[in-house]
């Protein structure tokens, strides 16, 4: 019936079957005149209405400029409609026109009215709708339009063909016009393809794309990803760095992000919010009947107290127990405390959009998937049947090469939404986890740890992140699985199930093997983390380590934790390779099983080609959900873990805004009315009843004694506490000074300016007030040094002047000032009150409440108040509250006698050590110290100074000053301590790789690289034997199939698979030795070479540089190298036997074979390169976003009071934004390799068939059936390929940086030939003989030609400034620094002929700071077990710690904590004693200590070294004058010379520089005697 309107419309047949059946086939005309007009036309106008909305919806017309690329097309558009015009007017014109043929009454049929009249109404439409694209925002070109075009062009294929061979047939050309005019409207519709292919980018565009080049991406551009060419050409070129990252799209920002996030969270939170109330409530009343029922059991009034409800609860609770898992009830009772269930919902609304697109893209791949099976069984049946025409073929073949482009494209777009979808959720929380932070209340505070917020901000989000790449598994896997399944039935009926069965049985045991895993896995970190903790202490203590020679007991220790780690290491390998071997057996044994059970059912089944081979595209379709459902379900589960921590979090409680009120009627600046607060909604008030009135410009002292809730005050009128009753209210904005300075990671000026514009006059007279001035002057940048986090770079005095100086320059009215005078100095403190806080101070006419506990600074305040457990007790001026006797007076007699006491015992310390410990000794800092506070410095110079000028010796003092500040000139330059750490760019060198498989053992290697490739061969084999059983069905076509036959093929086809299996396991044991052997090797050379470097090493690097190598590379060595090696390695073989089973079915392959690995090659190459340094780039911009967030969460309370909240959510939406433009890029690389890795895989399949096709004559079917669904399997593979290279390239990056710390320079041999005799040194002479030595080659000298004799049993002492070289001194005779002229002679032996160890253990030394180990008391004092416990219990006597240990319960055997955490300072000391004693050696070397020991061990310890070391030659360096007054004779260094020395009492008489120091030390000629 429709066939024959058609025709009539057409006026010719409009189907007939022989138009196909022939050689050469066609389309009837009326099919082209109609079907293939219809497509384009009609997609055109079903999108039209999407383009003409933009024309109606603005009035004012977008004056958007008119670019030559939009007229071309208008242009174009407009000929065509020319064209149909045209094409009207001919019919017209032959129907009526005034010369037409009278002798033909037919008229022209319908088809040629309606088909110009549908294409000029539809040009007309086509302006209209480009215009429409014209003036639609940030719009460049449209995807409908070009599809459209596409089509049109497709569909005027056909007829342009049928035209042209009607033409050649006939030999001439019937209908001239209509022939002219369809040619030339079809070279307008190509030029008019090409042109919407063009991006037209309107001017005020321009600057943008150059920022962002995706924004001027056209359809196919986006569609391919060809935008991201330049960056990826960039990166080949050069290695990317952050500035080369283009500028986010609006949709991916953090701010734009959040702000939606928010805006859904509020709503889903109140939703929740109300329901967790209701449940409440629901909850209230029933425990409330239930107590009553009680009570009235219990026969209690009914008035009951809330004291017995909450009883009753409890038994409540207890009954739950028992009836309940407490699992369970624990779980739920997780879920019940806090608004749940709401984060998922808001998740979906917030990324509705992303997640409908990318579910659409991922059902059409899914369906296309299953597309490729039935054409492959199209394609087999066609090559079987020789009498089918050759064009058949051809078609199959464009078809599959056209469906896996579809596929490629859909599978890509899917992947870029979902991860860019991970990314937005990832972002997401990490801004509402950082928002949260700033407003959360202190209840929720308490609920979890710094460590753990940013743990919700880094692990948690980074789950969703993961997680919701792959959430449409979830709906998709299933559904695979049942098309999958079906498609199967349809070939080989219920005979499927059996390899369903099969697959189905590996889960479980999958999941079995994964759980023992992963117990391993645990083991394995125990032993990890026990590595690195020792490793860590080594690497503190090394100077201790080479100091006592004691590097080989550690590295033994070392060695042992290792050992035990890899053999679980190797435990977990085989476990590994088990589950490998079923994972490879899998596909083996899931098609034996069909098959077999195929074949056995009955004898009339056979196995064809076209059955075998679409089974086993569709088995290789069904392994990955198979494969990822466990995981995905895994992963689930941890999800709702971080969900529930999420929403705890973001759904806690809020600060309350409301306790502090700005009522501007009230006349004085803070007042608080009988208030109560406390920290928490439920505790008791912490303040009771404080009420307070301060006028504006007072300067208020707050004091009481420690705990009476000082600092609590302060936090109220923040508004950080709860408040009971009463109000506080406050006029005016707010400055805080915290006691524990918060200083953030930027510049020193940032810190200070905090937010607040730049004014220069201000600043400097801030930084003067506060002090700053002389430290600008040391801090090697000034005021632009950038600080370190937490302020490591700045002594605790600085830290606090900094704080205060950021209050001085806010100028706020109200000035809060927790104790910020207790860090400094006392005599910085006193200049910090008169310059800043103090009547004639800066803040003079603002109004100050300063908490102290100086009560020198009392007498100039205006009023004091007094707390008193946490009441106010009085309120007064200074001498009234004297006068009263009350509270105060108590508080300043005990104040002013302990400040009197410390003062006095201060001033005389820092007297004596003025100018030996104020600027730390250079050579020993660790670069990283904190520089000495150098206002204290200068002004106790100062001191010293005035004190000498009495003494008239000023000339010398002021000498020596004067040098000390070139010195510290000239030491910046050479103090360029810490090099920056390489970061690995570029290629990594084969050679690398050749020292990974040297480390495995080339024995190992080889004999893996030929397993690997004997199983590889078995699986072409077993795969060539099917298709040999497929040719089976043609031979034995019409007889019998003889038993036998079958039995033997399955038996073969069974063997092989398990062959297979087989080899991969032996494979992967051999290469799980193999790569256990590696790490064993890599990791005893770096252990063993790091503990033989110089300690100049240890100096210049941070030792979290060395732990990384331990840690980090050393990981990716262990766990990640091996794994990606034989991902590699299969990957590899299995492309080349794919290619090699392709060539074996069609020779002609070879050909393609060449341009196709040239082109993967540069692909690889190009993306390898950018893809590494955007990984590097993501890593490094993803640390400041957690240091940032944890510095925020730690100065909470200073960024409330200032209210700078806004500025730090900008600052934190920048840190995401800056690492969002490194992760953006990776996402899109690797969409970018997919989809160009795709095409060549879709060409090595269009390739494989269409070969097939023109040699088909040659073929058996079973041989294309097996190229084919081979190259099906090749994308994958080669996608794979490239994935695991760059992985590869990535992780072995680590042997790299793990071998470069192992060929470190040493230091001298341990033990050389010439030993010294056994009992050497004898009589402990020392020669210093013109002895020069400097730390570096590139450093100026440290001695400069030292020459002194020091007799047998000589006691001397070694005095000088700071920097004058003491220590250096030491660390010469330890060769911890090699000499550069001189030498040094003990007992008439040269030290530098004889090894280091030899040396070293004939030394005694008890060092500066005490350094412990952890592990045993007894190991700490004799590591290599020389001596009995007879020998330590004695030492331990004379060390008076014999008490000590005999009370412990281990005695001995006490662990001592890391660090010796778990002993005091003194016993520490002590126990450096016990070892100097346990040594007993001729010479010791004493480096008195500066830490705070106390007297009393002090003169235990002078004691004991004077009782015991009488016959042994001792040298101290001192840094206080006393202790060495006593010394035979003293040294007094001066910059690297001696300039003194002799005894004490000659050297006084001297009056030289030794005078001058005792004079400064309060040690004059009476003393010495009287010592």
């Amino acid at each position: 019936m429709c066939a024959a309107a058609l025709e009539e419309y057409c006026g010719s047949t409009f189907w007939n079957a022989s138009y196909l059946n022939r050689e050469d086939p066609d389309l009837p005309v009326c099919v082209e005149q109609t079907v293939l007009v219809w497509i384009p036309l009609g997609f055109l106008w079903l999108c039209a209405p999407w383009h003409l909305v933009s024309l109606c919806r603005r009035t004012q017309v977008n004056t958007k400029h008119l670019s030559k690329l939009y007229i071309c097309k208008q242009l174009v558009v407009s000929l065509l409609l020319l064209t149909a015009i045209a094409a009207l007017a001919v019919t017209l014109g032959e129907d009526y026109g005034p010369n037409k043929d009278t002798s033909t009454t037919m008229k022209h049929p319908g088809v040629y009215y309606a088909n110009p009249v549908l294409y000029a109404v539809t040009w007309i439409v086509l302006l209209l709708c480009q215009e429409g694209v014209r003036r639609r925002e940030t719009a460049v070109d449209s995807a409908t339009l070009f599809v459209f075009w596409l089509l049109l062009v497709l569909c005027d294929i056909f007829p342009f063909q049928t035209h042209l061979r009607e033409a050649l047939r006939l030999g001439e050309i019937s209908d001239v016009p209509r022939f002219c005019l369809f040619y030339i409207s079809f070279g307008l519709e190509l030029i008019a393809l090409i042109l919407s292919a063009v991006a037209d980018i309107p001017p005020e565009a321009k600057e943008l794309v150059k920022k962002n080049p995706e924004a001027g991406a056209a359809f196919l551009s986006r569609i391919t990803f060809n935008w991201f060419n330049s960056m990826v050409v960039k990166g080949y070129k050069q290695p990317l760095v952050q500035e080369d990252m283009w500028e986010l799209n609006e949709a991916d920002s953090t701010a734009y992000i959040n702000e939606r996030f928010q805006h859904f969270m509020q709503s889903e939170l109140g939703t929740a919010r109300v329901r967790f109330q209701a449940k409440l409530k629901k909850k209230r009343d029933k425990n409330r009947d239930k107590a009553q029922e009680v009570a009235y059991q219990n026969g209690l009034s009914n008035g009951l107290g809330k004291g017995i409800s909450q009883d009753v609860l409890m038994m409540e609770e207890k009954g739950k127990k028992a009836d309940e898992k407490k699992e369970k009830k624990d779980k739920k009772k997780e879920e019940e405390n806090y608004p749940n269930s709401w984060l998922i919902t808001t998740i979906y609304k917030t990324f509705k959009g992303i997640l409908i697109e990318s579910a659409a893209f991922k059902l059409l791949q899914d369906l296309l998937a299953f597309v490729s099976p039935q054409l492959l069984k199209l394609m087999v049946s066609f090559t079987q049947d020789k009498s089918r025409y050759i064009w058949e073929g051809y078609v199959y073949a464009v078809l599959l090469l056209a469906v896996a482009l579809l596929q490629s494209l859909f599978l890509q777009q899917y992947f870029q939404r979902c991860f860019v979808l991970g990314m937005k959720v990832r972002t997401a929380i990490m801004a509402a986890v950082y928002k949260k932070a700033l407003v959360v209340s202190n209840d929720t505070r308490k609920e979890s740890t710094v460590g753990e917020t940013v743990n919700l901000m880094s692990a948690d989000a980074q789950r969703f992140n993961d997680v919701t790449n792959f959430i449409h598994l979830l709906w998709s896997c299933p559904l695979q699985i049942i098309l999958a399944i079906f498609f199967l039935w349809l070939e080989l009926g219920p005979s499927v199930l059996a390899g369903l069965a099969v697959m189905v049985l590996m889960v479980p045991i999958n999941g079995l093997l994964a759980s023992k895993a992963r117990n391993f896995q645990i083991e394995n970190m125990k032993f990890k983390d026990k590595r690195l903790k020792i490793m860590n202490e080594i690497l503190n203590g090394m100077k201790i380590l080479k100091l006592y020679a004691w590097e080989p007991s550690f590295q033994a220790q070392v060695e042992s934790i290792r050992g035990q780690e890899l053999n679980v290491m190797r435990k977990f390998a085989y476990l590994t390779s088990v589950s490998t071997f079923i994972f490879s057996c899998a596909p083996a044994l899931v098609s034996l099983a069909t098959f077999a059970v195929f074949v056995g059912v009955s004898t009339e089944n056979v196995l064809t080609a076209e059955k075998a081979f679409t089974s086993i595209s569709l088995f290789n379709i069904l392994r990955f959900p198979l494969a990822m459902l466990p995981m995905l379900i895994a992963a689930m589960v941890q999800t709702t873990v971080s969900r529930r921590r999420l929403e705890k979090f973001l759904g806690g409680e809020d600060l309350e805004c409301d306790i502090v009120q700005h009522d501007p009627s009230f006349n004085s600046a803070v007042s608080v009315c009988d208030a109560s607060f406390a920290w928490e909604r439920e505790a008791e008030p912490l303040l009771k009843d404080v009420s307070l009135d301060i006028r504006p410009g007072r300067l208020v002292a707050v004091v009481g004694a420690v705990g009476s809730g000082k600092s609590s005050l302060m936090s109220a009128l923040l508004g950080e506490m709860h408040s009971s009753k009463g109000f506080i209210n406050i006029q005016g904005s707010l400055a805080f000074v915290p006691q524990q300075a918060w200083i953030q990671n930027a510049t020193l000026r940032d810190n200070i300016l905090f937010g607040s514009p730049h004014e220069e006059r201000r600043y400097q007279e801030v930084i003067q007030a506060c002090a700053l001035a002389p430290d600008l002057e040391l801090l090697a940048g000034g005021d632009l040094t950038e600080i370190g986090e937490k302020g490591i770079n700045l002594s605790g005095g600085q830290k606090q002047r900094v704080s205060l100086a950021r209050a001085a320059y806010s100028q706020a009215d109200i000035y809060l000032l927790d104790d910020p005078l207790s860090a400094v100095d006392s005599h910085v403190g006193k200049h910090l009150f008169d310059e800043v806080i103090g009547p004639n101070g800066l803040l003079k006419d603002k109004t100050r409440i300063l908490v102290t506990h100086g009560v020198s600074f009392l007498p100039y305040v205006d009023e004091i108040v007094v707390l008193l457990d946490g009441v106010v007790s009085e309120v007064g001026s200074y001498n009234s509250l004297r006068a009263s006797r009350g509270a105060f007076s108590e508080f300043l007699n005990t104040y002013a006698s302990e400040q009197s006491n410390q003062t006095y015992s201060e001033s005389d310390r820092c007297q004596d050590t003025a100018d030996f410990e104020l600027i730390p000794e250079r050579e020993d800092t660790q670069p990283d110290s904190p520089l000495e506070d150098t206002v204290s410095v200068t002004l106790k110079r100062e001191n010293s100074i005035r004190r000498s000028q009495r003494n008239g010796s000023v000339r010398l003092r002021k000498n020596g000053s004067v040098r000390k500040t070139e010195d510290v000139a000239e030491s910046k330059k050479g103090q360029r301590l810490i090099e920056k750490e390489a970061m690995e760019t570029g290629q990594v060198k084969f050679s690398v790789y050749l020292q990974y498989l040297r480390a495995m053992g080339w024995g190992y290697t080889v004999m893996v690289f030929l397993v690997y490739f004997i199983q590889n061969i078995a699986f072409i084999g077993q795969n060539l034997w099917l298709s040999e059983w497929t040719n089976d069905a043609v031979e034995y076509q019409n007889m019998t199939y003889p038993a036998w036959q079958r039995d033997t093929r399955v038996g073969v086809f069974g063997a092989l698979g398990v062959a297979q299996g087989v080899f991969v396991f032996l494979g992967t044991l051999l290469l799980a030795n193999a790569s256990v052997s590696a790490s064993r090797i890599l990791h005893s050379k770096l252990l063993h070479n790091v503990l033989r470097v110089p300690m100049v090493f240890f100096d210049t690097t941070p030792i979290g540089r060395v732990v990384n190598r331990f840690a980090k590379d050393i990981f990716t060595v262990d766990e990640a190298i091996p794994q990606s090696f034989r991902s590699w390695l299969l990957c590899l073989l299995g492309v080349l036997g794919t290619l090699f089973v392709i060539c074996l079915a069609t020779p002609f392959f070879t050909i393609i074979i060449i341009p196709l690995a040239l082109v993967y090659f540069f692909v690889q190459r190009f993306y390898v390169a950018s893809s590494r340094q955007l990984r590097r780039l993501e890593s490094v911009s993803r640390s400041p976003i957690y240091s940032h967030f944890g510095e925020t969460v730690s100065g909470l309370s200073v960024i409330r009071a200032y209210g700078h909240q806004e500025r730090f959510l900008q600052h934190n939406e920048k840190t995401i934004d800056e690492n969002l433009k490194s992760v953006y890029p990776w996402i899109v690389s690797n969409r970018w390799l997919a989809i160009r890795l795709e095409f060549l895989g879709n060409l090595v399949v269009f390739f494989a068939a269409l070969f097939a096709v023109i040699s088909r004559n040659s073929l058996d079917s079973g041989l294309v059936g097996l190229s084919i669904s081979y190259a099906l399997n090749v994308t994958q593979t080669l996608n794979w390929l490239v994935r695991m290279t760059s992985e590869l390239e990535t992780n072995i990056v680590a042997v790299e940086r793990v071998n470069e710390y192992a060929e470190i320079e040493n230091e001298a041999k341990w033990v050389t030939d010439s030993r010294p005799p056994k009992n050497w040194p004898e009589d402990g002479r020392l020669q210093f003989e013109n002895y020069k030595v400097r730390y570096r080659p590139e450093l100026a000298l440290v001695l400069h030609g030292i020459t002194c004799d020091v007799a047998s049993s000589e006691k001397i002492g070694i005095v000088g400034r700071t920097g004058a070289g003491k220590s250096s001194l030491t660390n010469c005779l330890f060769r911890i620094i090699e000499a550069a002229e001189g030498r040094i002679l003990i007992d008439d032996i040269d030290i530098s002929t004889i090894g280091l160890h030899d040396l070293r253990n004939s030394l005694t030394i008890i060092p500066q700071d005490p350094v412990l180990f952890s592990g045993t008391l007894r190991m700490n004092l004799d590591p290599f077990d020389k001596f009995s416990d007879e020998d330590i219990w004695r030492v331990l006597e004379l060390s008076h710690l014999k008490d000590y240990v005999s009370g412990l319960q281990e005695g001995l055997q006490h662990e001592v904590a890391e660090g010796g955490e778990n002993l005091s300072v003194g016993q520490r000391q002590l126990l450096c004693l016990a070892r100097a004693l346990l040594r007993k050696s001729r010479i010791l070397i004493l480096d008195e200590a500066t830490a705070a020991v106390d007297l009393e061990t002090d003169n235990l310890i002078q004691n004991t070294i004077r009782k015991e070391f009488s016959h042994c030659t001792v040298l101290t360096i001192a840094h206080r004058l006393h202790s060495i007054m006593d010394s035979s004779r003293v040294m007094v260094l001066d910059a690297g010379k001696i300039v003194e020395f002799d005894s004490p009492s000659n050297l006084l008489q001297k009056q030289g520089h030794f005078y001058a120091m005792a004079k400064d030390a309060g040690i004059t000629q009476e003393d010495n005697t009287a010592l």
